[in-house]
């Protein structure tokens, strides 16, 4: 495994120079030590490697999109706000289904000892929220689709909140739709619905076909055709058929907007307006609030010794019935609007593309193993073009039996399209306590899991010529292994797995990988 961090002459000379020299000439980049670690097996280059190769750099974000997740928003006036860092339990297993992952664009997972992670969950960009579920009148489908050849067609029926006819970003699925799928005679060739996200798929072959949706009780479709391909409607408003489809490719862009006449009643014991379970701070939050200016780091309190490193933003009652406590959205919305910021908010620094870079090898799923009953998985679904979230239930009688993970404010499927796995030296302060070194100038070893396929990548948390300048801090980066050009990671949102240096990556069988945590000596 291969680390870096810049030393401090070198940092000192180069901010120098940079000030020196920042109007007439680009910035030598500083020199680096070595801390010399033990590359993992999982991970090590071999024959069948596909060397990933920078490629052309994908357009700037545009400012009113969400600089960590790409996408735009609905609210651009939220991206003045900083970052509200929330510490979520994953332990006991009564803190699960967590409420409010589904809004984070960064979810830190870490290590605490004996077994267990705990999730460093970043809100910016959008508050969380619950929400009266649209459904159709089917069954819900509730696995993931199984491509099993070259082409797949389908994509998403979503809820035109705007009723503009197009599909935005921060627009949800409908459920339980049902959707039929016809070849070129009108033959009725298969059935199935939408799951909880409103995606619906088929496995076809080349050919031309019709989709039909089922338009369900109290709504209409959307406007056809008002926009891009991409995200727009492709069903005709009164029958809920397409045109023809010339397929010979994949096609993930048929999709159907739907409008309720009129919003459905809220259920009789509603999702109460809470994000958590809230548990202790641990001292790996500080680095990463670090790199959030202005962020208020909430969490129910810590150890001593830990307590003293953290920033104070927010205390919460050190609650464990529940697995943990459960923070009002508007007090929690109250916090981050009252916080006084010492400068223009900017967490920009990466960079998205649609396109999966070339290279990588195939990966359609991602086992995790922290310890017997901490056992987890991401598995590649081709119509999200992201990863479906399992969890276990951490009895001993069911243990390694996973179930696909939920939202609790929403009771959608939890996915994200970039899972990271990033090493990082942990040192053990003692044996339930860590220091995880994800301080500012670091720079490690990760695995990016995007679009189906595992690419090799650096993380840094080293100054760039911009933080110099400004004095403010920007977060994490993701950089090809030249650590020089920034590595592409796919529009929407991040889960960050942050291990030790000694934990391998391995293919259990073709595309399937498994990550097999190994402890830091001396930790419980």
């Amino acid at each position: 495994m291969n680390f870096k961090r810049i030393s401090d002459c070198h940092f000192i000379l180069w901010v120098i120079l940079l000030t020196i020299f920042a109007g007439s000439c680009n910035p030598v980049p500083a020199t680096a030590t070595t801390v010399p670690v033990t590359q993992p097996a999982g991970i090590e280059p071999t024959a069948t490697t596909e060397i990933t190769t920078p490629t052309t750099q994908p357009t700037p974000i545009p400012p009113s999109n969400n600089p960590l997740t790409g996408l735009p928003v609905e609210d651009p006036s939220l991206l003045n706000l900083p970052a509200l860092l929330v510490s979520i339990s994953h332990f006991p297993a009564t803190a699960r289904p967590q409420a409010g992952l589904s809004f984070a664009p960064y979810v830190f997972e870490i290590y605490i000892t004996e077994g267990a992670t705990r999730f460093l969950t970043t809100f910016y960009g959008e508050f969380p929220a619950p929400e009266i579920t649209l459904a159709g009148n089917c069954d819900v489908r509730t696995k993931p689709f199984s491509q099993t050849g070259e082409i797949i067609l389908g994509n998403r029926i979503w809820h035109d909140a705007n009723t503009n006819g197009i599909q935005e970003a921060w627009e949800r699925g409908v459920e339980g739709v049902c959707v039929n799928l016809y070849d070129a005679n009108l033959d009725l060739l298969e059935q199935t619905t939408t799951d909880t996200n409103g995606y619906y798929g088929f496995n076809v072959e080349a050919g031309i076909y019709h989709i039909a949706v089922a338009k369900p009780d109290g709504m209409e479709f959307a406007q056809k055709n008002a926009g891009e391909e991409e995200n727009d409607s492709d069903v005709d408003q009164a029958t809920g058929w397409t045109e023809a489809l010339h397929v010979t490719s994949p096609l993930l862009n048929v999709d159907a907007g739907l409008i309720p006449l009129e919003l459905p009643a809220p259920a009789s014991e509603p999702v109460p307006a809470k994000v958590g379970p809230i548990r202790s701070g641990r001292l790996v939050y500080a680095d990463i609030a670090a790199f959030f200016p202005d962020s208020c780091l909430i969490y129910a309190f810590a150890s001593a010794e830990v307590l003293v490193e953290l920033p104070k933003c927010f205390f919460v009652n050190h609650d464990v019935q529940g697995g943990g406590y459960m923070l009002d959205i508007d007090e929690m919305t109250r916090l981050i609007r009252n916080r006084e910021t010492t400068g223009r908010i900017d967490y920009s620094g990466n960079i998205y593309s649609s396109i999966a870079p070339e290279g990588g090898r195939n990966a359609s799923r991602l086992d995790v193993y922290i310890a017997w009953l901490n056992q987890s998985a991401w598995v590649y679904d081709p119509l999200y073009e992201s990863w479906w979230r399992y969890v276990d239930t951490s009895d001993p009688q069911l243990a390694g039996e996973l179930h696909p993970e939920i939202d609790r404010l929403t009771k959608r499927q939890l996915h994200f399209e970039n899972v990271i796995v990033v090493y990082a030296l942990h040192d053990v302060i003692s044996p339930t306590n860590l220091d995880i070194h994800m301080e500012q100038d670091w720079v490690g070893d990760a695995l990016l899991f995007r679009d189906g396929r595992q690419y090799k990548i650096r993380w840094s948390t080293r100054a760039t010529p911009e933080e110099v300048q400004s004095g403010r801090r920007k977060p994490i980066q993701f950089y090809h292994p030249d650590e020089e050009t920034l590595f592409p990671l796919k529009p929407g949102h991040t889960w960050i797995i942050v291990v030790t240096p000694q934990t391998p990556v391995m293919e259990k069988k073709p595309g399937e990988w498994l990550l097999q945590f190994s402890q830091p000596p001396g930790a419980k």
